[in-house]
């Protein structure tokens, strides 16, 4: 299954994008095993609309065009669902082993995510229930995905 991550706003050079590079990194050499691909890193300008609720809707809307058909939409947004990592993997194992050719991880824009965007979702998650900047959250799914790779492919990375 080919793994995408959708990033409203671009990560600059420095730190943040050095570690959030070295965690897909890792997926990528580790996911063929267990049948996951990193395919892509999309990164999207924010919308420089005047209201939030257009940005949203003009944010959704690159999202949509760049999401393959028949795609598994996972949106990174603080009002999803809570998961462990163990459900997690669980979860993108099921959607491999359901014969899903595409997953796409989508983490939005300053402003949220659009409504329709999230009726559209297969699942809406929460890293915790903190608020965390865009830097951060690009961090922490990418460690979660090279987690996910080593609980599914039974690697001691993931001590529970």
């Amino acid at each position: 299954m080919r793994v995408s991550l959708f990033a409203v706003g671009r990560l600059k050079a420095g730190p943040e994008k050095d570690l959030a590079s070295r965690y897909l990194d890792r997926f990528a050499k580790a996911g063929p095993a267990v049948g996951l691909e990193l395919s892509k890193l999309i990164e999207v300008q924010e919308s420089r609309a005047a209201n939030a609720d257009t940005r949203k809707r003009e944010e959704a809307g690159l999202l949509a065009r760049a999401l393959p058909e028949g795609a598994v939409l996972i949106l990174l947004d603080e009002r999803g669902k809570t998961l462990d990592s163990g459900a997690f993997a669980d979860l993108i194992g099921r959607y491999r082993d359901n014969g899903k050719r595409d997953l796409m991880l989508a983490i939005g824009g300053a402003d949220g995510l659009d409504p329709e965007l999230r009726a559209q979702a297969d699942i809406v998650l929460n890293l915790g229930t903190m608020t965390w900047p865009h830097q951060l959250v690009r961090i922490l799914i990418a460690e979660q995905l090279y987690r996910a790779v080593t609980i599914l492919s039974g690697h001691p990375y993931h001590r529970a």
